[in-house]
């Protein structure tokens, strides 16, 4: 592509070679191909989503330093696909570790899974040296036939 073609298939369709907003290599749909993201400052948000139900597969201790939540929610239900990942878990401990700061984080379990119930017995200590709480699914929503766990959030 020349420079001109690259400039006018952006402009025509703006998403394009983008992952996760950051310029990829129009040779490559690859993500791996992608540019690092840049560093900068922390973002601090009220609520985050690990992303891919806490799959290890797309969460690192770099997402933790970088992304600053008073809440984490943790989706992941399928331990067959390493759903909470125990690795991203430890990764919350070790982001938050370097924060510098010692803000409170609350966890957000939407599931009670064994490896989040291990997580939290073997890093009690560590998870209360950093401030970081851990809610207990216990609440139940009833919704005409159907029922499910739920947790209660106030900002």
């Amino acid at each position: 592509h020349t420079e001109d073609e690259l400039a006018r298939s952006s402009h025509s369709n703006p998403g394009k070679n983008l992952v996760n907003g950051i310029k990829t290599n129009p040779a490559s749909n690859s993500p791996k191909s992608s540019l690092p993201v840049p560093m900068g400052p922390p973002v601090y948000v009220d609520l985050a989503y690990i992303p891919n139900h806490c799959s290890g597969k797309n969460t690192d201790p770099e997402f933790f330093k970088r992304v600053r939540a008073s809440y984490y929610v943790v989706s992941g239900n399928d331990a067959a696909n390493g759903e909470p990942s125990r690795t991203v878990l430890d990764a919350l401990l070790e982001g938050k570790s370097q924060w510098g700061e010692n803000l409170q984080v609350t966890l957000i379990p939407t599931h009670d899974t064994e490896v989040t119930r291990e997580w939290y017995q073997q890093t009690h200590e560590k998870q209360q040296e950093l401030n970081i709480m851990v809610l207990a699914s216990s609440s139940t929503v009833v919704m005409q036939d159907e029922s499910f766990p739920a947790c209660k959030i106030e900002f």
